[in-house]
């Protein structure tokens, strides 16, 4: 059996049916806790942006969105839409909806839990799952197990995808080598990761919203153009969810696992790698940051990627395969010399109605995607790498050295391989955080609901900026409050 091939298969084990089934129930879960709390501080979750400012210690709470934000807008959004497309239908595109409702709770538990627990490290506030499973479970090697993992997710094996889409999309719209592609990238990265965290944050506070508004406009101009076909899209998008459309019964099951896969791959819910970037904020009550992130999972999902999937629905750029790899639907105006899937429908796409414009354009705005995007990974990264080295100066300099470049080397070996072997490495990574994750909270959720329910007991009391004083609440190992 095939190296490829072996990934593949244990991709399939762990990130299958009981995975999204896990996720979308955690989630169900959190919104009934929390009275579905993603509906009712949706205006509230906009004004906490701007209210937080940064300090010598931590980054604003827009820094943190931000930063978080960069991880969730990458590869996903563009090729990983159209992937969903592609192995599951338009249907997927209404199970990715519903992974970010849902996820957005498990977002909040997550993210409120990592500043609970942060910790002041070299003059920065750090934390993350392993910092809150260390101080709120009190379970060293369970902490361990996610920092590993979190190092080995996303310093190894989920970079890879971010570069090789690129490599794919500037391949298609310039006819560049990929190997060369794949350089540049590491070459860019490289100079920014070497910088540290502020110059990370500040990087993904400019990028971010450039990259992302100049293509949702352009993505709303095409859909403009579609206009009278979006309650046909709408339609074609729920019956397909359900296996109400005839053509698409056959792979019910796909429909499910890819819209809740990519899902959770773009807006990273349950993962627990945003929390890395939400305890680096500075505020005043962990809730505040809380709902932050919360928020980005609906700009990542309910914004950017819904924009990906109408163009391409719209545009009739797809081709929906089956399980044996045959086409089993077309959109109807996809080349006929295109077999492969990915960056290239949305590209497509835009070329239908801008000519000579589209490729070019999604190459870039995906390359920018997917470079804050590894700016994020390695962020998470480096943080865990603190966590476990946190009292040895000098073994975490040269760790720190050996992860830069790993993360350097192996993001361009993935880079030039086959699309479907980097989603596979890049779904085993994201899978083995959400397990070990997911866990975490569930056994943690005490302390993150009675956060919750202390801000809104403050905030029903007419205090406009609620304080968070965790001994009075009875949470424990809690230092930097």
């Amino acid at each position: 059996m095939a190296f490829s091939e072996i990934i593949s298969l244990i991709s399939q084990h762990i990130m299958g049916m009981s995975l999204v089934l896990l996720c979308l129930v955690v989630g169900l879960y959190f919104s009934i806790r929390t009275k579905f709390l993603q509906i009712r501080y949706l205006k509230s979750m906009v004004m906490m942006l701007f209210k937080s400012k940064s300090s010598k210690e931590g980054i604003s709470s827009l820094q943190a969105f931000m930063l978080a934000l960069s991880g969730r807008v990458g590869t996903g959004n563009i090729a990983g839409v159209a992937t969903a497309i592609a192995l599951g239908g338009p249907g997927a595109v209404f199970w990715m909806w519903l992974t970010a409702f849902l996820g957005a709770s498990t977002a909040y538990i997550e993210s409120s839990l990592g500043q609970i627990y942060k910790e002041k490290i070299g003059g920065h506030f750090r934390g993350g799952p392993a910092f809150y499973i260390l101080k709120g479970l009190k379970c060293g090697w369970f902490a361990i197990i996610y920092a590993l993992v979190t190092i080995l997710a996303e310093g190894i094996l989920c970079p890879g995808v971010q570069a090789n889409a690129v490599n794919y999309a500037f391949n298609h719209a310039f006819g560049v080598d990929m190997r060369i592609t794949g350089v540049i990238i590491c070459l860019l990265l490289a100079l920014i990761i070497f910088g540290g965290v502020k110059r990370i944050a500040k990087a993904a506070e400019w990028i971010t919203p450039f990259m992302a508004v100049i293509y949702v406009v352009i993505a709303f101009i095409i859909i403009g153009l579609h206009f009278n076909q979006i309650p046909s899209i709408f339609l074609l998008i729920i019956k397909s969810a359900f296996g109400l459309e005839p053509v698409f019964a056959g792979i019910f099951g796909s429909v499910i696992a890819m819209g809740v896969k990519r899902g959770i791959y773009s807006n990273e819910a349950g993962q627990g790698s945003a929390v890395h970037a939400a305890a680096a904020a500075e505020v005043s009550h962990p809730a505040k940051q809380g709902f932050v992130q919360a928020f980005s999972v609906y700009i990542d999902t309910l914004l950017v990627c819904s924009a990906t999937a109408f163009i391409i629905i719209a545009t009739g750029m797809y081709n929906v395969f089956g399980a044996d790899g045959s086409v089993i639907y077309s959109g109807g105006n996809l080349p006929a010399h295109i077999t492969e899937h990915g960056p290239i429908y949305t590209q497509l796409s835009v070329d239908a109605h801008f000519p000579g414009f589209g490729a070019p354009f999604v190459a870039i705005i995906l390359s920018l995607f997917a470079f804050t995007t590894l700016l994020s990974y390695y962020f998470q990264a480096e943080s865990n790498l603190y966590f476990l080295l946190k009292k040895d100066n000098r073994t975490q300099f040269w760790a720190l050295q050996i992860l830069r470049l790993l993360f350097i080397i192996i993001m361009f070996f993935t880079s030039i391989r086959e699309m479907q072997f980097a989603w596979d490495v890049a779904d085993i990574g994201v899978a083995l955080m959400a397990w070990t994750n997911i866990i975490a909270i569930l056994l943690l959720q005490k302390p993150a609901l009675k956060t919750f329910y202390d801000y809104e007991k403050q905030r029903k009391k007419g205090i406009k900026e609620p304080v968070f004083k965790p001994l009075q609440l009875g949470i424990e190992n809690v230092e930097n409050w």
